[in-house]
């Protein structure tokens, strides 16, 4: 832990509020993306019916959907 008034070392760069700002909306934008596509394709998809509270299928192929989408993301905004 840094305490007040320590230099910061060399390799350690500060992070500028807007990059965490981008980074914020990106993994919103994924998270809101990838349950949209989930709740599209749910009724199609063959899994057993979700459980409150315990992790199951329906919970896996969500987080894999918006990891999916955090990725494109992250993606197209290297190609610009």
């Amino acid at each position: 832990m840094l305490r007040p008034y320590t230099k910061i070392p060399p390799n350690m760069k500060p992070v500028s509020k807007p990059s965490v700002i981008i980074n914020l909306i990106q993994a919103l934008s994924a998270i809101i993306l990838g349950n949209v596509a989930y709740f599209l394709l749910a009724p199609s998809l063959p899994l057993p019916r979700h459980r409150p509270f315990q992790l199951d299928a329906g919970l896996v192929v969500d987080f894999w959907f918006c990891v999916v989408a955090y990725g494109l993301i992250r993606t197209a905004r290297r190609w610009k």
